[in-house]
């Protein structure tokens, strides 16, 4: 077995670097977690160990940061725990081929160009870098949360560059180091490792810099947010009509009143519930129905503005949606709602459905959901401008971005994330979430079923965070720009992708001008 292992070492151990740092590890080794592999890659001389190489490290640190995977197929697909595990080894295989993709495209183009075996290390390391920011993956992640979930300053420019931005350079990071081990015995080298921490140093003392500038606030709004921590078993069948319904919505309004009566020596703007709280249809058409008459009653009693995830319908596509409203003091609904335009596949719907409709035939259990029109529209409620997201919606700049150029003074996102259990996956979605925040420098509001439900500033700063799978009611003070301005990022949203494309132009005309026979490099 160890000569086995033996030759496959290197691409074990970046698996076990990425894995190992990111969240909810710290980013150890963020800044060298693919150099055994790029070391790996320019050792060999045929196409067929850059592919396994790649296909070892992506699958280690899949089930190293991802391995909720498993508990998801046996929460939600109600899958045996030896299938859910099964599914989880599947998903290692598959779920970050933007790895040995970028192997062989590295491998073709070199091999291709003959190009000098320093060009060719500069060119590994922009193809990694364009593969993995393109790579197609239902749980868009990248490098740059882990600075975020770790608190380390440097996050802070990511309202300049983005996470996505972050990650590239805490990728690029890796080639001069993989330079200073190759020449580690020499003075060259040692210059080149220090130098890049000493950069790191300052990117972190600017980071710092960058938050301390920041412009004061000029509002204040008070938010009551209730996570009731609702079993996915009751959901289920509030959802299917088996029940649990009343329950449910009883659970919510007594939660609501318990800590409406806490906080009542303080004014609250508005209440947050979660992604599909109210436990049965809402909307215009529905209102006369007995749970909206309930809900509209308990929040005219007293007086107390709500914003709540539900279930709606639309009616020119005959389909469910997962939405959003905003209901005022009397218990009325104040359009527009937002109804969720993202969605999950083979949660939500089922991918090329619409070409093929027997697919449903074959996974009959999948939901299926109209899709709302995207970030086209804000909530309103009083004066205040709501930019609206729900659950995973927040993982995509662009959609939060669209929220910022429209105007809004701070995100709420709602989100169930009871599926994916305890350990890491609420971690990640909760940094990932948040991140918008600091990128387009608004607040943001995240209340969820089980957790983690929490308040992040236009700072960065994360407010009182709740317990995991517990019920909780949090009061948060939330100071915002009543006008807000547009981040860096914001008004030049396409800069770091553009530059990166543009690199990988500039390296390939390179190695087309300047031609050398391949240099292989020897074992280090």
């Amino acid at each position: 077995m160890n000569n086995y292992l033996k030759p496959w070492l290197l691409p074990i151990l970046s698996g076990v670097f990425i894995g190992t740092s990111y969240i909810p590890f710290p980013p150890w080794a963020s800044l060298f977690c693919f150099v055994p592999l790029w070391l790996f890659w320019s050792q060999q001389t045929r196409l067929k160990p850059v592919l396994i190489g790649g296909f070892i490290t992506a699958f280690i640190f899949t089930l190293i940061g991802f391995n909720w995977m498993a508990h998801l197929l046996h929460e939600f697909a109600h899958l045996p725990w030896a299938v859910a595990v099964f599914g989880l080894l599947i998903y290692g295989f598959i779920a970050h081929l933007f790895v040995p993709l970028a192997g062989l495209l590295w491998f073709w183009v070199q091999h291709k160009s003959q190009c000098s075996a320093r060009l060719s290390l500069y060119l590994m390391a922009i193809i990694t870098v364009l593969c993995e920011a393109y790579s197609f993956t239902l749980f868009d992640w990248n490098f740059g949360y882990s600075w975020y979930g770790s608190n380390v300053p440097v996050y802070h420019w990511a309202e300049f560059i983005g996470f996505s931005g972050l990650s590239a350079l805490t990728l690029l990071a890796n080639l001069p180091l993989l330079i200073a081990w190759q020449h580690r015995t020499q003075t060259a080298g040692k210059i080149l490792a220090g130098s890049v921490l000493l950069i790191f140093a300052l990117l972190n003392g600017g980071g710092l810099w960058l938050q301390a500038r920041l412009p004061k606030p000029d509002a204040t709004l008070n938010a009551l947010m209730i996570q009731a921590s609702i079993e996915n078993s009751e959901k289920l069948a509030a959802e299917l009509g088996k029940g649990f319904g009343n329950e449910i919505l009883h659970r919510y309004l007594n939660q609501t009143d318990e800590a409406f009566n806490r906080y009542q020596d303080r004014h609250i703007d508005f209440v947050l519930w979660p992604e599909t709280a109210f436990p049965a249809l809402l909307g215009e058409q529905f209102k006369n129905d007995p749970a909206p008459i309930e809900l509209a009653d308990f929040i005219h009693q007293r007086q107390l503005p709500l914003i709540t995830g539900a279930y709606s319908a639309d009616e020119k596509q005959r389909l469910i949606t997962n939405s959003l409203f905003v209901l005022n003091k009397d218990g009325e609904i104040i359009p527009p709602h937002y109804s969720k335009s993202i969605l999950l596949a083979f949660g939500e719907y089922i991918p090329l459905e619409q070409f093929f409709p027997k697919i449903r035939n074959w996974l009959p259990a999948t939901g299926h959901f109209a899709r709302g029109n995207g970030a086209t529209e804000l909530l309103t409620l009083n004066d205040y401008k709501i930019g609206a997201q729900i659950c995973y919606e927040s993982l995509f700049p662009k959609f939060s971005r669209d929220l910022a150029n429209l105007g809004a003074q701070f995100i709420v996102n709602v989100t169930n994330d009871s599926w994916y259990g305890a350990w890491q996956e609420p971690y990640q979605h909760f940094y990932m979430t948040l991140a918008r925040g600091v990128e387009f420098r608004r607040p943001v509001l995240r209340v969820t079923n089980t957790g983690i439900s929490a308040v992040s500033l236009a700072s960065g700063e994360i407010l009182q965070q709740s317990p995991i799978h517990q019920q909780w009611a949090g009061f948060y003070e939330v100071p915002y720009l009543k006008n807000p301005p547009s981040t860096f990022y914001q008004r030049w949203f396409w800069l770091m992708p553009s530059l990166l494309w543009s690199s990988l132009l500039v390296l390939l005309l390179f190695a087309s001008k300047y031609r050398a026979k391949p240099i292989y490099p020897s074992n280090q």
